[in-house]
């Protein structure tokens, strides 16, 4: 079996599992007493969603939110059980209690009428990349300069508010064409999200890409359930500590490949 085939199986092994813990475990007031009678903390998550989670050459998945649900195991004594979901389907495993919790969740008040958040654990930014050597602070350094960006997204909306006249917008159809448009030169910057620039930023090192600066910031946040107070407190507490002894910073720099900065985790 090849690795990508490897990989698929993993995945699908993953959400049978977490499907399996899911219609046995109780709905209750007390989530944290059901947890830790149970032994797992089913957590739903991207499977394909590097850096911030994805499948590792031993079939496990890696990656910052991984980090953080694994902290909030070891803070709850229980064993950490990843449930692959989708952006469909993550809100009704959610609410049916098939996943006690759910990472890079971001805020909207339509989605506040029926889940809960924690605290705000994963920046999550749109950034203007480019070479090291190319001087730009801020938007009014994009005059003059071409910038790649993926027609449609945020990022385009974000660029095309910010960009001063003069500014030359190239705009392409995914991600790939515009991370391949920046290397190649066609265009002296790229604005995308800080989990896109992340796998650029560990890459290029002859280009030596950097982050300029933000154009927006919206970080991400952990979903629970309404009324689970003791949870949302562990897992509030549990963040809190990872700031504080410095493990998010170092899992931002391993995955993000940037120093975390905190007012990034501020809505």
């Amino acid at each position: 079996m090849n690795l990508q085939n490897s990989l698929k199986s993993s995945i699908a092994a993953l959400a049978l599992i977490g499907a399996g813990f899911a219609f046995t475990a109780p709905a209750s007031a007390d989530a944290v007493a059901d947890i830790q009678k149970a032994g797992v903390l089913n957590v739903g998550v991207f499977a394909d969603f590097p850096p911030f989670s994805s499948a590792s050459s031993d079939m496990s998945l890696k990656g910052y939110d991984m980090d953080v649900a694994q902290a909030i195991a070891d803070t709850l004594k229980v064993k950490l059980v990843p449930v692959a979901v989708t952006g469909q389907n993550r809100i009704p495993y959610l609410n049916d209690h098939r996943v006690d919790l759910l990472m890079s969740v971001g805020y909207s008040d339509e989605r506040a009428q029926v889940i809960d958040y924690a605290a705000a654990y994963a920046p999550y930014y749109i950034a203007v990349i480019g070479p090291a050597a190319t001087e730009v602070k801020d938007a009014a350094g994009l005059a003059g300069k071409s910038i790649a960006v993926n027609k449609g997204t945020l990022e385009d909306t974000s660029l095309t508010e910010a960009a001063p006249e003069g500014t030359d917008i190239k705009r392409f159809d995914n991600y790939n064409s515009v991370i391949q448009a920046f290397i190649s030169g066609q265009t002296d910057l790229m604005v995308v999200g800080n989990d896109v620039g992340a796998q650029v930023l560990a890459k290029q090192e002859a280009m030596k890409p950097e982050q300029k600066f933000q154009l927006l910031s919206s970080p991400s946040h952990i979903a629970l359930n309404k009324g689970e107070d003791a949870l949302k407190a562990a897992i509030n507490d549990t963040v809190a500590r990872m700031v504080e002894d410095g493990s998010l910073n170092a899992s931002s720099q391993e995955w993000l490949k940037v120093e975390l900065n905190p007012d990034n985790l501020k809505d």
